[in-house]
């Protein structure tokens, strides 16, 4: 027998089956690096990048990528997103793109935060590739998570909080 849940008896591929799950809090975290000259560091914190605002429209454009991961991912389920944030680091030679993603769902909210930092990250390649072509997107990971039951709800937050 196959424990692997998106393979059937057979070692098809399909969906996970959550119908019978209940629905709980939860976050994810993710986080990823795009390395650069300082160069491009410097105009883009100068705002003096051609095409605009690069951070800003990374952000939006991490958020849509977040609230349509179903989409692209093809055993990913659809999800009701209740919140979806990105931040950014900035340093001398890279800036960290930062995700965190929520929803009430019978699954986990991992793949948004990580479609999230993924798409902002490229969202900044595709508007500073111009400057800069030694660009190079990379560490991308799925840095915490948070599930939450009713009855355990307060434990894990109260944990949660201190790792933080």
């Amino acid at each position: 027998m196959n424990d692997f849940s998106h393979l059937d008896k057979s070692g098809n591929v399909r969906m996970v089956d959550v119908t019978d799950k209940i629905d709980t809090s939860r976050i994810a975290r993710a986080e990823g690096k795009i390395f650069m000259k300082s160069e491009t560091i410097s105009a883009l914190s100068d705002n003096a990048i051609p095409k605009g605002n690069v951070l800003t429209t990374a952000k939006i454009a991490g958020i849509q990528a977040a609230k349509k991961t179903f989409e692209m991912i093809p055993m990913c389920h659809q999800l009701n997103l209740s919140f979806v944030d990105i931040e950014f680091k900035i340093h001398s030679d890279f800036i960290q793109v930062n995700s965190i993603a929520k929803t009430k769902d019978a699954t986990g909210v991992e793949m948004e935060a990580l479609s999230a930092v993924s798409v902002a990250a490229l969202t900044i390649y595709d508007m500073c590739k111009t400057l800069d072509k030694t660009m190079l997107i990379g560490r991308l990971s799925s840095s915490k998570k948070l599930v939450a039951n009713p009855i355990t709800s307060w434990i894990i937050i109260l944990k949660w909080v201190l790792l933080l």
